[in-house]
């Protein structure tokens, strides 16, 4: 098993897409650690789709690969020690996702294998050298947040062309966030949009923050 066939199997388990089973050396098991940032309970899904696509490469739970599933509980300072069992259990290929976990994971261990789904820009981050030649032990997929970003910010200006205050949330303990505001801003000057940022750890704090606003607009609204 190499970094790119793990790779391809999160590519095409995204899209849907089949991938052709591959024969594998016999008797050789491998062990992969998967780290989610999030809790299994949220992400229900990923880790069964996780083994299907295994299974189309031709890697079976019991029979050539054991998977190792640790979850952070949207508790990015757990990351180290998570990846630091990881490197314990001497794992073949390590797989998380995020830039919070593919950071965590690098610091953890320059010689296992790392692959990262749908981290920030990995190369602003660190993550890699650059995406034609990723360097080090580091692959995966990317996009580009701050770009992204700035459009949407674009694209709801044209779609309401009064705007004139746009609220953001951000986790800000996340680094692949760092970049977004700077050109989100830049973008809401050129549209003489004011940006609010609200930061969001976690889940009851998305909550609480979607209850005060409520309650403004019920006061508002008197």
């Amino acid at each position: 098993m190499n970094r790119r066939e793990v790779v391809t199997l999160l590519g095409g388990a995204a899209a849907g897409r089949p991938l052709p089973a591959r024969a594998q050396p016999a008797g050789k098991v491998f062990r992969i650690g998967f780290v989610g940032l999030t809790t299994a309970d949220s992400l229900p899904k990923r880790p069964e789709a996780f083994r299907a696509a295994m299974r189309e490469l031709g890697y079976q739970e019991g029979r050539n690969i054991v998977i190792d599933f640790r979850w952070a509980d949207g508790h990015y300072d757990r990351l180290p020690a998570l990846f630091a069992e990881m490197v314990r259990l001497n794992v073949d290929v390590i797989v998380t996702h995020g830039t919070p976990g593919a950071l965590a994971a690098k610091r953890a261990t320059t010689t296992i294998p790392i692959v990262f789904a749908t981290a920030g820009d990995a190369v602003a981050s660190g993550l890699v050298t650059s995406l034609a030649r990723p360097g080090a032990n580091v692959t995966g997929s990317t996009y580009f947040i701050p770009e992204l970003s700035a459009k949407q910010l674009e694209l709801l200006k044209e779609l309401i062309p009064g705007l004139t205050d746009v609220g953001i949330l951000l986790n800000p303990a996340n680094p692949m966030n760092e970049p977004v505001v700077p050109a989100m801003k830049q973008t809401a000057q050129l549209l003489k949009v004011e940006l609010h940022q609200f930061g969001m750890r976690s889940l009851p704090s998305l909550k609480a923050l979607l209850l005060r606003w409520q309650r403004d607009a019920s006061a508002r609204s008197w």
